[in-house]
């Protein structure tokens, strides 16, 4: 991470006395540390009195997430960790401060410090509003990278028509003026921003830090899900956070109880250009069609050499190797979807002759699918129930008559 002025830097010891902010902690398990462990760690960084290091207490257990951590030091402090581009973020306690002396003199480790309340976020990274939602966490939040219109989260929507989030334009045209006259003290970015580098720089030159979200790049689907621990951990709501995991997590228990089926599933997307946009197989989305008992029609759809998670390919090869799939899934989320089998065939005439759309077995997903992070759950839930053939309300597929 490069040194950007306004942004105070230090170093966090480790229990050996060594920092153990790099990646994910190898001591998950570990609650407390011994009286000898804490000299030793005291005694390594610093000898004056007055200047105490910060001492590693624990890290966050998680399940599936493997893109970022979160460890926990005494005093309150929170480090945060995003570990595809190892940037770190430090959150201090409410009411506390940094001794300057240690954030001057401690540079072996580059740390972003940000202070609780948290407050005066921009939020560009639309999958994680659901996120802040479910935490009511939404007071954090002071400038949209979405306008109001485009939100499919209700109190997202609501609080940008009572002015509580501001639009602040989108991930490559930001509003300056107005973040900055208004104290944004974070941008929380998805991997488009890789897109606009320049937009990076300018944000840490007016010294706000920006965060990614890499939540999309997880392979598992509730790795996704459990990001909701990574903003509960910014927000000093960890326990709300654990709560919202654990009810996706149940979802996925009582399912596996179900025998697997042998079905094949098809998702796909038709381009404005004609070709039909699907999953590679290391997606997430081919792994919720297997956690819900079905087999990705593509399942050796794959290219290790990129982290694309979506490959585009001409009609007829999505016809020999799809027909004969025996669902069918629309994705809805890039184009609104289609309200029935006729004006899914408007896009693509030579879908007629596939299995599915013969036995009737097409469906779509709800527009507000990707906003809604803490669908997934849900989501397969509604995959199980079509592949076991039950007859239930579902919550973001729909079938095309």
């Amino acid at each position: 991470m490069r040194v950007k002025k306004g942004i105070r830097f230090l170093v966090l010891v480790s229990l050996l006395g060594m920092c153990s902010c790099g990646g994910p902690s190898e001591k998950a398990e570990t609650e407390t540390m011994t009286a000898a462990e804490s000299d030793m760690a005291a005694e390594a960084v610093v000898e004056s009195q007055d200047e105490q290091p910060l001492i590693y207490e624990r890290s966050m257990a998680l399940q599936y997430a493997e893109n970022f951590t979160v460890e926990y030091y005494v005093g309150g402090y929170t480090l945060l960790t995003t570990t595809m581009d190892d940037a770190q973020f430090l959150i201090v306690p409410e009411d506390e401060e940094l001794p300057e002396s240690l954030c001057q003199k401690m540079q072996e480790r580059e740390i972003v410090v940000l202070y609780r309340p948290m407050e005066n976020l921009y939020l560009v990274a639309s999958s994680a509003m659901d996120m802040f939602s479910a935490l009511d966490g939404l007071d954090a939040i002071a400038f949209s990278g979405q306008k109001e219109e485009g939100w499919y989260i209700e109190a997202a929507r609501e609080a940008m028509k009572r002015g509580e989030i501001l639009y602040a334009g989108k991930y490559n045209k930001p509003d300056y003026e107005l973040i900055v006259s208004n104290n944004c003290s974070l941008a929380i970015e998805n991997m488009m921003i890789s897109h606009a580098p320049e937009v990076v720089e300018k944000l840490e030159d007016f010294d706000i830090p920006v965060m990614i979200d890499y939540s999309s790049y997880e392979s598992h689907p509730l790795g996704r899900v459990e990001w909701v621990k990574f903003y509960g951990a910014l927000l000093g709501k960890e326990e709300e956070a654990e709560r919202i995991f654990e009810e996706q997590t149940a979802i996925l228990a009582r399912m596996s109880a179900d025998a697997k089926t042998d079905k094949t599933v098809a998702f796909f997307f038709i381009t404005s250009n004609g070709l039909v946009q699907v999953r590679q197989a290391s997606d997430y989305v081919p792994k919720m069609i297997e956690l819900a008992g079905g087999n990705y029609i593509f399942e050796n759809l794959s290219d290790p050499e990129t982290r694309q998670s979506t490959y585009n390919m001409q009609v007829e090869e999505f016809y020999n190797g799809a027909k004969d799939a025996d669902i069918l899934i629309y994705n809805s989320s890039i184009d609104g979807g289609v309200s029935d089998v006729e004006e899914l065939l408007d896009k693509c005439e030579l879908l007629a002759d596939f299995k599915a759309v013969k036995e009737e077995n097409v469906w779509c997903t709800s527009n507000d699918m990707y906003q809604q992070s803490l669908s997934i759950g849900y989501l397969i839930e509604d995959i199980h129930a079509v592949l076991q053939g039950e007859e239930k309300e579902m919550h973001y597929l729909f079938p095309l008559q």
